[in-house]
């Protein structure tokens, strides 16, 4: 609306604008003129015309800019004005509670209990004040008998805690009224214990390229929010400057404090798909040289010469300029990385099967079909500013960004380069469970030599006497059989436990029988429609029983609060759901469970089953297309008590190939972890 009333031509784009700024509403004076002191007023959000109102963003940013440019004299060349408008957007009240402490614990010595309370959109929120009683399930020296949560404060951290007895440890947090508001993480007590779990998401951004509020309060939320032990931050590299390459070494290098949080400076290499595609580098020190895919979004050309316009070339510089200490995962996100194409063993050490993308096993299994060695990282890729805790929102993001766990003997840089360069890691897919506790190992019939690094890669590569691998770990068995001895401890019950030899599924254990099965049917969908940007796979439908009577139905990765599961009368479920490479679905508890059919309706299937048939082994629909996609159908137990699993199996490695034994862990709650491999040689390929 204009104050001297000129006709206005308004116009509303997604991508209309250079990013990050491409929502663009632009608004044209189609009639009359404006002199100074005339105004235009734009009112957003209201509804007493009949307007839907609007959504703002579900993540908190302390400024939120409505960036306002103008084109004074018609040309085309639009000018920001000088002042902006802004808001702060802040978190809503409390909806759920976090408590951590760490996966590993040494007996006798301190370690901290951290708590939070979070919105409905996963914002930590300063709202919250409740007398929280802990109990816990052996003596723990200095923790108080309740806990005072302030409001104002987004955390609260109990230091000084001690634990003696090994084993288990289990926290529950209690209301006044008695009812259970968190559980702790899983976690482990043990005389010195040769190496920690800590936990880390190395891939993010901040507001100075894609990502939301600064550097300094991305690193923040990480250590203080999200309860890391290891951070990085992965701008694009064709929108980051000279001057914010420098500032953000200076960051990092602030952050970064042994034994607390640990930080690694490093950037993302953004070429297109084409060009090899995303890939994360990692430096174990600052002020190193930034060798950009492109100066696409950077004015300043004066160090274009640095730049490698193929992730095959990237590799070649760091070879040329002998810098053998950098690190580099292979990504999926919009620009998805194709190692096929391009792959360099000695710089790049993981690939990245999970973040706020998605799911994406097929990585994995590229680099499998390629021979490389490779370690199974998880990360975010948030742009939300929320590292190590980034749900998706609304829109068409359906998962929450991953994380790493990473087992080394100390919190240090240094421990942690040493640690990926090793593979000793495993990838979860992050969210209220994802702080699984997980230990593969594998002893053997026969002699066998580990490598410490990969013989592939390195002449004459130093090698020592193994009796056990854990994994990551490159081991020659010229005969014998494996053992393989695997272990989880999970917030959420254990739905089944996948062992792998590369590219074949070798087990599927339930931690249940068949015997045990009860009135649970679960109903997962899953996939996605290809490997690049736009991957989302629409699930929107129902489900219908046309005897059987739904007396309960839990959903299951229901993360997009924009999302829902609803039970429309005792035979008939509706949802919207998407998925991209990850699962979602519900588990529903019936009367009558084996009894007539469950009728599915959805875009890619549209099937009915006999309840009577979905029994133990899983019912698959197959829609694939382009990558795996469908809908499973299986039955559970009525109870489900397996939260801790150990297995051991038995493993024959194959002559002639490369045996990469990896374990991946399927929780009832929808939560995964996967193992990096141990990689088992018959014969050394060098």
């Amino acid at each position: 609306m204009a104050s001297n009333n000129a006709v206005l031509q308004t116009r509303f784009d997604p991508k209309g604008n250079i990013r990050p700024w491409d929502r663009t509403l632009q608004i044209k004076i189609v009639k009359g003129f404006m002199k100074e002191g005339d105004t235009i007023t734009v009112r957003f959000g209201v509804t007493d015309h009949g307007g839907p109102g609007m959504r703002l963003q579900t993540f908190c940013e302390s400024r939120y800019e409505f960036r306002v440019l103008v084109d004074p004299i018609a040309t085309y060349n639009f000018q920001t004005l000088a002042e902006q408008p802004a808001i702060s957007i802040v978190p809503g009240v409390p909806e759920a509670w976090v408590a951590v402490v760490p996966s590993t614990i040494a007996s006798g010595e301190p370690f901290a209990l951290k708590i939070k309370a979070e919105d409905t959109w996963g914002n930590p929120t300063n709202k919250a004040s409740m007398t929280l009683t802990p109990k816990a399930n052996q003596p723990i020296e200095n923790l108080p008998d309740t806990i005072d949560v302030v409001e104002g404060k987004f955390t609260t951290v109990l230091d000084g805690l001690i634990a003696k007895d090994n084993g288990p440890l289990e926290i529950a947090l209690h209301a006044p009224d008695g009812s259970v508001v968190t559980n702790c993480n899983p976690a482990d007590v043990a005389d010195n214990p040769p190496r920690m779990s800590f936990w880390g998401d190395l891939h993010g951004q901040s507001d100075e390229t894609l990502g939301t509020n600064s550097a300094a309060d991305y690193f923040t939320f990480g250590r203080d929010k999200a309860f890391l032990d290891a951070c990085a931050h992965q701008g694009n590299d064709f929108q980051m400057t000279d001057a914010f390459w420098k500032d953000l070494n200076k960051v990092t290098a602030h952050f970064n404090q042994d034994g607390e949080f640990v930080t690694l400076p490093g950037y993302e290499w953004s070429g297109n798909t084409a060009l090899g595609g995303d890939r994360n580098v990692f430096f174990p020190v600052e002020g190193r040289t930034m060798r950009r895919s492109s100066h696409a979004l950077i004015e300043d050309r004066s160090d274009v010469g640095t730049d490698c316009h193929t992730a095959g070339e990237l590799f070649e510089a760091f070879a040329e300029n002998k810098e053998w200490d950098v690190i580099c995962f292979a990504h999926c996100g919009g620009r998805y990385a194709d190692i096929t194409m391009a792959h360099d063993g000695r710089f790049e050490k993981s690939v990245e099967v999970h973040s706020a993308w998605g799911t994406f096993e097929w990585i994995v299994q590229d680099a499998f079909k390629s021979g490389y060695r490779v370690g199974i990282i998880g990360n975010s890729d948030g742009h939300k500013g929320r590292p190590g805790a980034s749900y998706p929102g609304a829109g068409w993001f359906g998962a929450v960004g991953g994380l790493t766990c990473f087992l080394m003997p100390e919190l240090t840089r240094e421990g942690l380069i040493d640690c990926i360069n090793a593979r000793h890691h495993y990838a979860t897919t992050g969210g209220p469970s994802g702080r699984v506790r997980m230990d593969v190992t594998a002893t053997f019939d026969g002699p066998a030599t580990q490598y410490l690094d990969d013989p592939l890669l390195t002449a004459d590569c130093a090698n020592k006497p193994c009796e056990v691998a854990m994994m990551g770990d490159i081991v020659h068995l010229p005969s014998g059989d494996v053992h393989l001895n695997m272990s989880v401890d999970a917030a959420s019950p254990v739905r089944r436990i996948d062992i792998f030899n590369g590219l074949d599924h070798l087990v599927c254990h339930r931690p249940y029988s068949e015997e045990d099965l009860g009135n649970r049917i679960g109903v997962l969908w899953e996939g996605a429609e290809y490997r690049g940007r736009f991957r989302a796979v629409p699930w929107d439908g129902t489900a219908i029983f046309d005897k059987a009577t739904i007396t309960s139905a839990v959903p299951v990765n229901f993360f997009n609060r924009d999302k829902t599961l609803d039970l429309k009368d005792g035979t008939e479920l509706e949802w919207q759901s998407v998925t991209t490479g990850n699962f979602a679905g519900f588990v529903a508890d019936l009367n009558d469970s084996t009894t007539g059919d469950i009728k599915l309706s959805t875009t890619l299937v549209n099937e009915s089953v006999a309840l009577a048939d979905i029994g133990y082994e899983d019912t698959v629909l197959d829609a694939s297309d382009i990558l795996p996609r469908g809908i499973r159908l299986f039955r559970l137990p009525d109870d489900n008590p397996h939260t801790s699993v150990r297995i051991e199996r038995t493993l024959s490695p194959q002559s002639g190939r490369d045996n990469p034994f990896y374990v991946r862990v399927t929780l009832e709650d929808g939560t995964q972890a996967w193992s990096s491999p141990i990689y088992v040689l018959r014969e050394i390929m060098a």
